[in-house]
């Protein structure tokens, strides 16, 4: 069974490969020959230059306008113009699974347009490893502009290492605040305050706030206390997604000092899964008997999507990322504009809060090592370009049509908003001081224009009420930096948790698919209450035997390293 489903794909790959030769026959010579005029980050080629590309696109996204087309839109046109890149579009495919196998296959058949932007770092090992990719370490050094390195250096050299591979530099990382990783506890204050109760601090009163916003039917009959994640999201971050949950329980896990998804350095030369640990057990028991209780989402795991009873208004707590409860519930404040979500950190019972890092970024820009070297150079100057230029662009047609657009900020860059535009409110800063082409704060200045239209005082405890939903998108940003935000901004962090790796290892390859099946169905089961607790030790005892202590040997082999 093995051996035809690989000589299926070896077909299938073959048949990639007649496809890719036929799109990328026009390719120049390894050689570079082009010169380049001005400052070199962003000079213009005396000629055109191709630059071949595979593509993930969202079908969903219906904001191209009439006649563009993947490789022909305002960004490849600004492309031409400026710097003489001619962008060819080998592939498409549907982002998600269709893309990421398009993806395998190429690599597979080891045949790689010019770039591609993978949607894990695994994908950019396999490839290295494999010698596919093109070595653009010293490339990078000469052709990179300042504001991509500011950019790479503000993770203080995480970026780096995971866009390299033994030492050389295989890839453009996509670089994404820090604060995406650090989840909060989006709550309606303005249930808390016809309550009378206090904002909630640990998981008792969370419960204890819970229950009361289902007994008081703060939302009618369909009240839900805390929502959950939906059928398409986890109960929690794991070292392949760390960021961006919305609606799991990862601050309910980091109050009781739990990492579950997390491979953790014990401290002692050794390395450990979370979901393994005594306090993942703990905290599955409270999230049982929260389910149990009614206060938690009874279609949780069922839904759709997780957002549905928060813009509805049915739910009175909910736990993500800053951005969740500006960008991701809009729909909330347009059914009621008083609903005022506010953002708090959750604490242990001792008081101190505990939070799981995220890796830098998610996505990675390769470059075949098939490709010339005016190719290369060409792909490091759109990404400058595009970290730099992408605002000036009409950012609400086309965003996800863009070819290799991967995204890169500032790790602090919330943060540094946050008390930035504070100091715009109250006068003590002024738009135009930001005004600084290749700031390393690239939405600063924009958003300091705006900031005053968006938010009236008193500014030092900022509620619904101060905010203008006028210009909805810019009320969603100001909302999401300075409510959103604030707890990273201005709370210790007590504790910062890093997983030893965010890839795959060798052993994964084969056999981590079985092995996450597994944790997720029993950590549900669990909560649904399927299962007794007890079963969570049967759980990792197969978990070891179907090949987690082989994996786990892997990772403490990273650690040691």
């Amino acid at each position: 069974m093995k051996k035809r489903a690989l000589s299926a794909i070896l077909v299938l790959s073959a048949a990639l490969s007649l496809t890719a030769c036929s799109s990328g026959s026009s390719k120049n010579s390894k050689t570079s020959s082009t010169k380049i005029s001005g400052d070199l980050p962003f000079g213009k080629f005396s000629k055109p230059v191709k630059v071949h590309v595979g593509l993930s696109v969202d079908p969903s996204d219906k904001t191209l306008p009439k006649g563009d087309t993947a490789g022909k839109n305002q960004y490849t046109r600004y492309l031409k113009d400026k710097y003489n890149i001619n962008v060819v579009v080998d592939w498409t495919a549907a982002t998600g699974n269709d893309f990421n196998q398009k993806v395998s296959l190429s690599i597979a058949s080891g045949n790689l347009p010019d770039g591609m932007v993978v949607s894990d770092r695994t994908y950019m090992t396999k490839a290295a490893s494999s010698g596919l990719l093109y070595d653009i370490t010293d490339l990078f050094k000469k052709y990179s502009s300042e504001q991509v390195k500011e950019i790479m250096d503000s993770t203080k050299g995480r970026a780096m290492d995971n866009a390299s591979y033994n030492g050389k530099m295989y890839s453009l990382p996509n670089v994404t605040a820090d604060a995406d990783g650090a989840h909060v506890m989006w709550i309606r204050k303005d249930w808390l305050d016809k309550l009378k109760m206090s904002v909630p601090k640990n998981l008792d009163e969370i419960e204890k706030v819970a229950n009361a916003f289902v007994k008081n039917k703060m939302a009618g009959k369909n009240t839900i206390g805390i929502a959950g994640p939906s059928k398409n999201t986890k109960p929690y971050c794991t070292f392949l997604t760390s960021s961006n949950n919305v609606g799991g329980f990862d601050p309910v896990f980091g109050a009781l000092d739990a990492y579950p998804g997390y491979w953790l350095d014990n401290g002692d030369g050794t390395a450990s899964y979370g979901t393994l640990s005594d306090n993942t057990k703990k905290s599955l028991e409270v999230l049982t008997k929260w389910y149990k209780e009614g206060i938690i989402d009874p279609e949780m795991g069922i839904r759709d999507n997780v957002s549905d009873p928060i813009n509805a208004n049915q739910a009175g707590i909910f736990f993500g990322p800053w951005w969740a409860g500006g960008y991701g519930n809009g729909d909330s404040f347009k059914n009621d504009p008083k609903a005022n979500w506010q953002a708090y950190p959750v604490y242990t019972n001792d008081g101190k809060w505990n939070v799981h890092m995220k890796t830098t970024g998610t996505t990675y820009t390769v470059i075949s090592k098939k490709a010339n070297e005016d190719a290369a150079k060409a792909i490091i100057i759109m990404n400058n370009a595009l970290v730099r230029d992408e605002s000036t662009f009409d950012t609400s047609v086309a965003i996800s049509w863009y070819p290799l657009r991967n995204v890169m900020a500032a790790a602090n860059e919330c943060e540094y908003e946050n008390a930035e535009l504070h100091k715009v409110l109250e006068g003590k800063s002024k738009p135009n001081d930001y005004n600084k082409p290749g700031n390393l704060y690239k939405n600063m200045y924009s958003d300091a224009t705006k900031v005053k239209n968006v938010i009236k005082p008193p500014y030092n405890n900022l509620n619904i009420s101060n905010f203008s939903t006028k210009n909805f998108g810019d009320f969603q940003r100001m909302f999401s930096i300075m409510v959103g935000d604030r707890p990273f901004t201005y709370t210790h962090i007590d504790k910062k948790i890093y997983s030893i790796t965010y890839s795959q290892t060798a052993t994964m390859d084969s056999k981590w698919a079985n092995l996450q099946k597994l944790e997720d169905e029993t950590v549900l089961k669990i909560i649904f209450g399927k299962k007794p607790i007890s079963y969570f030790d049967t759980f990792v005892k197969s978990w070891k035997s179907q090949g987690g202590d082989e994996i786990t040997a892997e990772v403490q082999k990273l650690l040691k390293k």
